[in-house]
C-alpha cells in the first residue's frame, strides 16, 4: 500500500531573514561611518533604515503571491517598466533631471529620486522566467529550430529595456540586464550547438574592441567616430595613478583605503582616506579600511551564503518557473557583487554599480528587496512530498 503525504516547512524562510538582517546591520554600520566624515549633511543612515522598512513591506506583499499570480502580473510589470523607461527619455528636466551625465531618475516629491531601471531588472527576471517556462510547455520536443526561437525571444525581451536604458545612458545597469539574460540562457536548456558559436563570436568582438581601445584608438576615432577621451574610464582602470587627478581619482583613493586597512583594519570610525561618494558605490572601501581583510572577507561570505541559499531554494522547488526566477535573481545579485567589489579593488572598470543591500540608495534597495521577495514567495508556497510504503 502506498501513501502520498504532503508536508509543509515553516512558511517564512528564517535563514533568509537572518542573512538579510546581517546585511542590514553591515549597511547601517558602514553608512553611519561614511556620513560622519564631514563631507555630508544628510542623514543617510535614517533614510536607509526607512527604505529597509519599505522593502520589508514589499516582501510582506509579494510573499503571498503564488506562481500563477506572479505569471499573471509579469507582463503588466514588464510593460509598466518599459513605460517608465520610455517616459524617462522624454520627461522634462523638472521631474527627470540629468545627474552625473545620465537622465536615469525621476524626482518623486517626499521620496527623493527614483531610478526605474532598478525595478525593471526584476521585471525582466519575471518575464524571462515565464517566457522560458511557457516555451518548454508548448515545445516538449526540443529541436535546433525551437531552441533558436527561444533564444530570439529571450534576446528580444531583454533588448527592449536595454535599448531604453542605454539612451540615458547607463552602461552599468545595461550590463546587469545582460548578466540576467546570460544566466537565464544558460539555464534555459538551449543547445550549445547554438550558444557556442554565438558566445565565441561575442568574446572575439569584445577582445578586438579592447585591443583597439588600448592599442589603436585612432582606428575607432577614424572609422566609428569614437573620441579617445570617451575611453577615460578604461584608461584610468588600466593605469589609475596616471589619471589620479581626474578619472582615476576614485580608484586610487579606494585602493589606498582598502590597502591601508591591512588584515584587521584601523577600527570603526577610524578612517584617514578621503573618498567621495563612499556611502554609495564605494561602501566596500570603508569596510576594507575600517575592518581590514577580515571584515571584508566576512561581508563577501555573507553574499556567498545568500547566493548559496537562493541556489538551494531553486534546486528544491519542483516548479520550473520558480527555478528560472532563482537563476535570474542569482545572476543579478552575483553580477552586482562581483562588479562592485571588483571595481573598488581595481580588478574591473568603474561602472557605478552599488553593492546590494549595503550601499545607500532607495531605488537600488527597492530593486533588491523586490527580487528577494520573490525568493520569500517561493519558500512560502513551497511544498515537500513524502512517499512511504506500508504493507
Amino acid at each position: 500500500m502506498t501513501s502520498n503525504k504532503t508536508t509543509n516547512p515553516p512558511k517564512l524562510d528564517y535563514s533568509l531573514v537572518l542573512i538579510l538582517f546581517l546585511l542590514f546591520l553591515v549597511s547601517c554600520i558602514s553608512i553611519y561611518s561614511a556620513q560622519t566624515t564631514g563631507q555630508y549633511s544628510e542623514n543617510f543612515l535614517l533614510k536607509q533604515i526607512v527604505w529597509y522598512i519599505v522593502g520589508t513591506g514589499i516582501i510582506a506583499a509579494v510573499i503571498t503571491l503564488d506562481s500563477e499570480q506572479l505569471k499573471k502580473i509579469s507582463w503588466y510589470a514588464y510593460g509598466f517598466g518599459l513605460f517608465l523607461l520610455g517616459f524617462l527619455i522624454v520627461a522634462p528636466s523638472s521631474i527627470a533631471p540629468v545627474i552625473n551625465g545620465a537622465k536615469a531618475w525621476f524626482i518623486v516629491p517626499g521620496m527623493g529620486s527614483l531610478q526605474p531601471s532598478e525595478l525593471v531588472k526584476v521585471f525582466i527576471i519575471l518575464v524571462l522566467a515565464r517566457v522560458i517556462d511557457e516555451h518548454h510547455h508548448k515545445n516538449p520536443i526540443k529541436t535546433i529550430q525551437t531552441d533558436f526561437w527561444l533564444l530570439i525571444k529571450i534576446g528580444f525581451f531583454t533588448g527592449l529595456p536595454l535599448l531604453l536604458v542605454m539612451q540615458q545612458p547607463d552602461l552599468g545597469t545595461g550590463l546587469v540586464f545582460i548578466a540576467i539574460m546570460l544566466g537565464m540562457i544558460f539555464i534555459s536548456g538551449i543547445t550549445w550547438k547554438i550558444l557556442a558559436p554565438i558566445f565565441g563570436t561575442g568574446i572575439t568582438l569584445i577582445s578586438g574592441i579592447m585591443y583597439l581601445v588600448l592599442a589603436k584608438p585612432e582606428i575607432l576615432e577614424k572609422y566609428f567616430g569614437v573620441k579617445e577621451y570617451q575611453f577615460g574610464r578604461i584608461y584610468s582602470w588600466i593605469d589609475p595613478y596616471n589619471y589620479q587627478s581626474s578619472t582615476g581619482f576614485q580608484l586610487t583613493r579606494s585602493l589606498l583605503a582598502i590597502g591601508s586597512g591591512e588584515t584587521s583594519g584601523k577600527g570603526y570610525g577610524t578612517r584617514e582616506v578621503y573618498l567621495p561618494e563612499s556611502h554609495t558605490d564605494f561602501i566596500f572601501s570603508i569596510i576594507g579600511e575600517e575592518f581590514g581583510f577580515i571584515g571584508a572577507s566576512l561581508v563577501v561570505s555573507l553574499f556567498f551564503l545568500l547566493i548559496y541559499h537562493i541556489t538551494k531554494v531553486g534546486m528544491e522547488t519542483k516548479n520550473n518557473f520558480y527555478t528560472y526566477i532563482c537563476v535570474g535573481v542569482i545572476s543579478m545579485i552575483t553580477f552586482h557583487v562581483f562588479q562592485n567589489i571588483g571595481m573598488t579593488i581595481g580588478v574591473l572598470p568603474i561602472t557605478g554599480i552599488p553593492l546590494p543591500f549595503i550601499s545607500y540608495g532607495g531605488s537600488s534597495l527597492m530593486g533588491n528587496m523586490l527580487a528577494i521577495s520573490l525568493i520569500f514567495s517561493i519558500r512560502y508556497h513551497h511544498k515537500k512530498y513524502m512517499f512511504s510504503n506500508s504493507d
